[in-house]
């Protein structure tokens, strides 16, 4: 049976570059299992990459189907945005492993789900003003930069991956992404471990 990896950390704490660089590496076989969303998408994403981008009516329609494993709704400054988790052509547990990039949430949800032996958690951390930082840096170059967003889901992620949350989930191994060359080689020995 195959385990579901999960990528996850506060915001600009570097998941999607990370993610990105162990799909690269050609001696995991990893498969992805694509997140699906209902905000709108940002300059230099592409749908069916980071997420599948869809409008409330497509989710609803899933949700009717039953074809939604979990999902998470944040009323942001912009309004009511959902990230979801489908049971799709991607999903073949039988025969493949996956990475994924959720939030603590989506992780507990997906372990309800599939079972905790299936899910591996892989926490990514990084110093709050550097993350603050980097968020700033990537929303300067958006069309239509959000700065209220940002800075309410910056808060919100303190208070979600907080110690004691990590705790509850029974999370005790964090990836500090001080260094981006270090931190991946540490996943990716941490994922060949538990394959």
């Amino acid at each position: 049976m195959g385990k579901i990896f999960c990528l996850m950390g506060k915001s600009a704490c570097g998941k999607d570059t990370i993610y990105k660089q162990i799909l690269s590496d050609g001696n995991l076989p990893l498969k992805t299992l694509v997140p699906y969303t209902t905000r709108p998408i940002r300059d230099g994403e592409t749908n069916g990459v980071e997420y599948y981008f869809l409008t409330d009516e497509q989710q609803q329609l899933l949700e009717r189907q039953g074809k939604i494993i979990e999902l998470r709704a944040y009323q942001t400054m912009h309004g009511l945005w959902k990230y979801f988790t489908v049971n799709d052509h991607q999903l073949n547990l039988a025969d493949n492993h996956y990475l994924i990039i959720g939030t603590l949430e989506s992780y507990l949800r997906l372990q309800e789900y599939f079972g905790a032996d299936l899910l591996v958690p892989l926490y990514i951390e990084l110093e709050s003003g550097e993350r603050l930082q980097r968020a700033l840096n990537r929303e300067r170059l958006q069309t239509e930069p959000k700065y209220t967003e940002l800075c309410r889901r910056f808060l919100a992620d303190e208070e979600d991956f907080s110690t004691e949350n990590l705790q509850r989930a029974g999370i005790s191994t964090a990836f500090v992404n001080n260094d981006i060359t270090q931190c991946i080689k540490e996943i990716l020995t941490y994922i060949r471990e538990h394959l």
